[in-house]
């Protein structure tokens, strides 16, 4: 099925999200037991880390860490945002910079200012958006992104959605209490898939999407540790307690430009493959053998595929092994995690 369809359902009782482009899974959210990331608290500062510059504080969901932190005394009560899921055995992550993020607008309390996205060109819509945010941003110190896909929306729709943002940002910020509490909790997978997957689509929402559009055949494929590149070989995507280690192959291909071929599949076909998965941390690829000279466009490669993936992903550089180093982002649970 050509085209883009996103696809609202459940598996294994857990709200989940599937997007598919061109008849193969592009991305998927499951909802998982873990705080989600976005979920904002009002945390207690517990105790100090001595030569790390962080604190460990309290939530309602167990111990968080915050990191580069000053001026923190145990006790004190202080506003903190999870920004990805723990690793095991590890406390959740926070950040003091709270964000409120929605489809069409990113508020920023602690960064005051009115910013338009760089992809919207057009002079006399930027000046129709400044207005809407103007009008709902009056008034209030906090700061303001109107994102991409306002370009395709309707004025009403994106003052709507700026207002709604801004009004939860001001009961937030200006709450007193100083108990511990979730105040936000981070969004589920039906709601990011409307927030993020921006996109033009169809949308399913019929209970059996999920089998009906080929979302389970999908799956179960990417459950699989190996990613074929049919004639050319594949890569196995595997999992460790302390990395996620991909070995490229080329597979029965014998020619000259077996490795570089390979190479390069992987550096298309990387992000997609470590999304679906819901694989983080750090990733060290074992590419299959190629002239050093190659290095530069299997790097030029990569670095274009994941300048479109939406999870920050840091492209570290080559170790003196010769193998590849990345570090991503954990915003998503392991899929085996949370369909095991």
């Amino acid at each position: 099925m050509k085209g883009r369809t996103i696809i609202l359902d459940h598996i294994n009782e857990r709200e989940a999200a599937a997007l598919m482009v061109d008849g193969k899974l592009s991305d998927i959210l499951v909802a998982g037991d873990a705080p989600a990331p976005g979920t904002i608290y009002r945390a207690i500062a517990d105790r100090p880390v001595k030569g790390q510059g962080g604190m460990f504080l309290k939530t309602p969901d167990g111990s968080a860490f915050l990191r580069q932190v000053k001026g923190l005394s145990p006790g004190q009560p202080l506003l903190v945002q999870v920004t990805g899921y723990a690793e095991e055995g590890k406390a959740i992550p926070v950040t003091q910079k709270v964000l409120f993020k929605s489809r069409y607008a990113i508020v920023t309390p602690d960064a005051p200012g009115l910013n338009i996205s760089r992809s919207i060109r057009d002079d006399d819509m930027r000046d129709e958006l400044m207005v809407i945010a103007k009008e709902v941003m009056d008034g209030r110190e906090m700061g303001l992104i109107i994102r991409s896909c306002c370009a395709e929306a309707s004025p009403e729709d994106i003052a709507e959605d700026v207002e709604e943002m801004a009004q939860l940002a001001d009961n937030v910020i200006n709450d007193d209490s100083d108990e511990m509490a979730v105040l936000v909790a981070g969004d589920g997978p039906h709601v990011l898939a409307w927030r993020d997957w921006t996109e033009a689509a169809q949308v399913v929402t019929q209970a059996g999407g999920f089998e009906d559009h080929g979302v389970l055949d999908a799956l179960e494929a990417a459950e699989s540790v190996f990613e074929s590149f049919g004639a050319s070989g594949g890569m196995y995507i595997e999992p460790t307690r302390a990395l996620i280690a991909v070995d490229v192959n080329t597979g029965n291909d014998a020619s000259l430009a077996a490795g570089i071929k390979a190479n390069m599949l992987c550096a298309r076909r990387l992000p997609q493959a470590l999304r679906v998965r819901g694989l983080a941390g750090q990733i060290t690829l074992d590419l299959a053998p190629m002239p050093k000279k190659d290095r530069r466009a299997f790097e030029v490669a990569l670095r274009a595929a994941f300048r479109t993936d939406e999870i920050e992903t840091a492209l570290v550089g080559w170790t003196p092994l010769g193998h590849y180093e990345l570090q991503r982002k954990r915003v998503r649970l392991p899929l085996s995690e949370v369909l095991g």
